[in-house]
């Protein structure tokens, strides 16, 4: 009876405690920068291990290819959205991994949007205007309590709005997107 009941504890013990699910925080807002311009951002939770991005910030580039005669330096305002998945988050628990702030490796569907709203630059600039949509992967970990960085690469499409600026038609294209950002997260209101 005693063993019975001793293996019937440890059963309900394990099953509990293997029960708990860790998750992606219910937000997480902050600001990042890179080698290519500066964003604030907003993370918000879907699921346990999916999460809703939405970024707002402003784009370097520089001027060049078909719709441009010089090269030259811009900013251009970016709006973004990307539904993430980070798939790792269970491992990283189990071996005392931090996960606050969503540092896991995630999967991504990158749906960026370039309006040609205004543009930063030295001479008069007229920005052709684009929209992507890219499948990445990257990480993201934590530096300390408030900062952390981010990384990651995908393949995708992006299409021009080339008509917009004056071009006879608008085209689309293989788009890249690579990623390094730095970034700080701020404390959510408790």
């Amino acid at each position: 009876m005693k063993k019975k009941l001793l293996l019937s504890i440890m059963i309900m013990t394990f099953t509990l405690a293997n029960g708990q699910e860790v998750s992606v925080e219910k937000s997480v807002f902050g600001i990042q920068t890179g080698l290519i311009g500066i964003w604030a951002h907003n993370e918000f939770r879907m699921s346990d291990k999916f999460a809703f991005r939405t970024e707002i910030g402003l784009d370097a580039g520089i001027t060049e290819g078909t719709y441009y005669n010089n090269s030259e330096f811009f900013l251009s305002p970016l709006i973004a959205v990307e539904p993430r998945w980070y798939y790792n988050l269970n491992k990283r628990e189990s071996k005392g991994k931090r996960i606050d702030g969503n540092s896991g490796n995630f999967l991504s569907l990158r749906i960026n949007y370039h309006p040609n709203w205004f543009v930063i630059s030295n001479p008069d600039l007229n920005i052709v205007g684009d929209i992507s949509i890219i499948p990445s992967w990257g990480l993201r970990r934590n530096l300390g309590q408030h900062f952390n960085f981010e990384t990651g690469a995908g393949i995708g499409y992006v299409y021009y709005f080339a008509k917009n600026a004056g071009f006879a038609e608008n085209e689309g294209e293989v788009g890249i997107n690579i990623l390094f950002k730095i970034g700080y997260k701020f404390k959510p209101k408790q």
